[in-house]
């Protein structure tokens, strides 16, 4: 069988299909046979070759939001290209004779999808946010198959089929992880709650500089452990915790790093998460039966980070702080409630694991080979 993947943008869309598309080999070898399509200058141009999948691409990108007419030249060459990618995406597709094409998301899906449907190929599609995307929203309406990530997507994505929820592939070095054995590599005592935060491998001022008066606020409790990552645009906040009177170089206690190459081990030792609500770390976050603090960047499409967290928040399995709402005296006072509240954090990790779908790679796996002829 021959299976297309069309994906790329975020590594949101990117890995969820690699873990698929991974199992599939895994489970078929040979007799799978696995391309994925994206763009020559975003992340699946690294990460799709260095998973050893066969990787074509086509030029495309999206549309110029905003100032209509500021963006206007812009938006006319988005429009010749979609036009050309067509053509493009057709070919290859034609060459290639896939059973089945997927999209996991990003503009680039839009135009293979819509060719595999007009050469009468079966296509799937997986929504990975609470508030789906406008390349999906627009897929769902020809797609033979559309999965979801979200219970809540359902209600704003209209679909010619019934819909299926998988969830969202998790590693399985993360599903199989023990918080005892995680924290004993970290050295941090089984009574000292750890709090894990981050703001994504480029790091995000917003959470850097109220997590750097986080742990300005608490530096005489020692009642905690931190691990921060700062990302690469936030290599100040050493300077800054300073200036703030964190001698954080002679504290066994607090941790910072530039980003977190061994989540499998900090994330199962955590108590308490602080971060975005990207939909990947959010799974995670539920297979883990995490409590956290979700800081949604209101700077993605569709605000759709507010409804990934808002899922959890309506369940009472999370917190949310609105970044127009964060300072770090705000932070300090959530994060004190929550670990001087040792049953609220119990009640919030309860209800989050509650909400995961630990199968998610089988059953989407599952769902895919049914479209093959």
């Amino acid at each position: 069988m021959r299976l297309l993947f069309a994906t790329g943008g975020t590594g949101g869309h990117i890995n969820p299909a690699l873990a698929v598309a991974g199992r599939i080999r895994k489970e078929y070898g040979e007799n799978a046979e696995i391309l994925f399509v994206g763009t020559e200058n975003r992340m699946e141009a690294r990460l799709v070759p260095a998973a050893g999948f066969n990787f074509k691409t086509i030029e495309i990108t999206g549309f110029y939001r905003g100032n209509l007419l500021k963006n206007l030249g812009r938006n006319i060459h988005t429009v010749r290209l979609i036009m050309s990618a067509s053509r493009e995406a057709e070919k290859i597709i034609k060459e290639w004779k896939p059973d089945v094409v997927i999209g996991f998301g990003g503009y680039v899906s839009g135009p293979v999808l819509r060719a595999a449907h007009k050469l009468h190929i079966p296509i799937a599609i997986h929504e990975q946010n609470a508030f789906p995307g406008v390349t999906n929203k627009a897929l769902a309406k020809i797609a033979d198959l559309v999965m979801l990530t979200s219970e809540d997507a359902k209600d704003r994505i209209k679909s010619k089929n019934e819909m299926i929820v998988t969830g969202l592939p998790v590693r399985d070095e993360l599903i199989t992880s023990d918080r005892d054995i995680a924290r004993a590599e970290l050295g941090i005592p089984d009574e000292m709650p750890l709090i894990l935060s981050m703001g994504g491998s480029l790091g995000e001022n917003a959470i850097n500089e109220a997590v750097c008066g986080l742990i300005a606020n608490k530096k005489d409790d020692h009642d905690c452990y931190f691990i921060h990552a700062m990302g690469q645009y936030g290599l100040w906040v050493p300077e800054k915790l300073h200036e703030l009177g964190v001698d954080f170089e002679n504290r066994k206690d607090i941790e910072i790093r530039e980003y977190i190459n061994d989540m499998q081990v900090c994330m199962p030792a955590a108590d308490l998460i602080i971060c975005r609500s990207g939909a990947s770390s959010l799974y995670e976050i539920r297979a883990l039966g995490k409590a956290s603090i979700l800081i949604p960047s209101p700077n993605v499409a569709e605000n759709h980070q507010y409804f990934n967290a808002m899922e959890l928040v309506n369940k009472k399995a999370a917190v949310i702080i609105e970044e127009k709402d964060l300072t770090p005296d705000k932070l300090t006072e959530v994060v004190n409630s929550l670990l001087h509240d040792k049953k609220k954090i119990a009640e919030i990790s309860k209800n989050v694991k509650e909400m995961a779908i630990l199968n998610s790679t089988d059953l989407i796996v599952e769902n895919i080979l049914k479209l093959v002829k």
